[in-house]
């Protein structure tokens, strides 16, 4: 664990690329500012130091607690199963014609294996390579047969689709290829894919920081008079800013970035869904944000807020400080409630109740994060469902779980004549089994467009 959080700190700290804009992050764990972020020909080393790590140490634990005695990710080109680019060495492209990746637990130990026309190198072993594709599929018959086991996962999932991956293809050439006798003991590997998937690494939660700051730089950055001129800017301006900014650094978004406004005079109720036009920018506006990247193979999604001043002002006003103070709160009052084995539908149950208990006008939106923006794991509230989300809802929370921490509050605000604004927050936090610990901090003061 140590020597693969040494290497990959210093392959970041030798990096030639950094940003440039820092920001002075709230709580959490401190990231220096003046972030490196990896060529891509640097960033392989470090994603395989990961992927060793975690499939030598996590992945026999999770099936083992799944009880799947060998797991099957077969894929093909063009394809590909929703958990293949998390299994395989960087750089990979595809499943280069099939691919058939074998995790096994037995009397040999646990083995990883590949059975594929290209072998696919450590920390896989060679289990066949080369021939016919008739050749193939003898071949992991004939392995599985010689292995023996006695719960074979494969990747079907009526609910799940990062669960979801074999295709109806891919599944009819193995019922052919196996005997008939194994047939009875293939079984849903839905619950090992959702653990593989949703479960963090501790290289991968101290990394994360890393991740996210970068995230909220650009923010930063673009929520200044280096990107706003009031009068002129448009929120489609800064919204194309924070994407192109993003591609200067040579990282990846998984949404296009979306930034709004709010204003004194514009509409927003109680039962609004979401506040927010697009349009110039004047002083005196509200700004909102929402941006995801992902890097080294860990995803974010981010939400904050600024205000842009007037030209008297040297300071956000009372109100809008009073409603951020909410939205903290909210955000307290959420995590409060996160503990090892509660359902996504039990917390957003207790923060309905904290909600109602503060009279506070809030909704909740939160989901797990990882190797997706929007990963598998407990959903807790969806924006146009306040109660029980079925199946995914009912998901228990485990430790070494991430999250962003997505909803919103709606709060009067005096300097608009009791006009309400909206106050939109996603951070990421990672669940250690006994807290919530924000990533990179979280939004606890106004960025000031100044």
């Amino acid at each position: 664990m140590r020597s693969a959080l040494l290497f990959i700190a210093l392959i970041i700290s030798l990096s030639v690329f950094r940003t440039g804009h820092g920001n002075d992050f709230e709580q959490g764990r401190m990231v220096s500012a003046n972030q490196a972020v990896l060529p891509y020909r640097e960033r392989p080393a470090v994603e395989n130091t990961l992927l060793e790590e975690r499939l030598r140490t996590l992945l026999p634990r999770l099936m083992e607690e799944s009880g799947i005695d060998m797991w099957l990710v077969i894929a093909r080109e063009y394809a590909e199963d929703p958990v293949y680019f998390s299994l395989v060495p960087q750089p990979t492209f595809a499943a280069r014609r099939t691919t058939m990746l074998i995790f096994s637990r037995g009397a040999d130990g646990f083995e990883m294996l590949s059975v594929n026309r290209y072998p696919l190198g450590e920390p896989f072993a060679n289990g066949w390579s080369g021939g016919n594709l008739d050749e193939q599929w003898q071949a992991l018959a004939d392995l599985i047969v010689e292995k023996n086991p006695q719960r074979i996962g494969i990747n079907v999932s009526k609910n799940w689709p990062v669960a979801d991956g074999l295709t109806h293809g891919l599944y009819e050439r193995l019922i052919a290829a196996l005997p008939e006798s194994m047939h009875e003991r293939l079984v849903s590997a839905e619950a090992l894919a959702v653990r593989w998937v949703e479960t963090r690494s501790e290289a991968e939660a101290d990394l994360y920081a890393h991740v996210v700051s970068l995230a909220r730089q650009v923010i930063a950055e673009a929520f200044s008079t280096r990107v706003i001129t009031p009068g002129v800017t448009s929120t489609d301006d800064v919204a194309w800013f924070i994407r192109e900014r993003f591609a200067e650094l040579q990282l990846p978004i998984w949404f296009q970035p979306y930034v709004n406004l709010q204003r004194a005079g514009q509409e927003c109720n109680e039962d609004t869904p979401f506040c927010g036009i697009a349009g110039i920018i004047q002083p005196g506006d509200v700004l909102h944000t929402d941006v995801g990247i992902c890097y080294l193979k860990l995803c974010t999604d981010t939400q904050e807020m600024a205000y842009v001043p007037r030209m008297s002002e040297t300071s956000v006003p009372a109100g809008l400080i009073a409603a951020l103070a909410t939205g903290n709160q909210w955000q307290d009052d959420l995590t409060d409630g996160f503990m090892t084995g509660q359902t996504g539908n039990e917390i957003l149950a207790n923060s309905l109740k904290n909600n109602a208990r503060r009279k506070v006008i809030a909704s909740t939106y939160t989901h797990p994060i990882g190797f997706f923006g929007h990963a598998p794991g407990p959903t807790i509230g969806m924006w146009d469902n306040q109660g029980d989300t079925p199946v995914r809802g009912d998901w228990p929370l485990y430790p070494m779980t991430a999250y962003a921490i997505e909803g919103n509050v709606k709060a009067p605000v005096p300097e608009w004549d009791g006009q309400m604004v909206q106050i939109k927050l996603e951070q990421s936090a990672l669940f250690d089994g006994e807290s919530v610990i924000y990533l990179a901090g979280r939004q606890t003061k106004w960025h000031f467009a100044r």
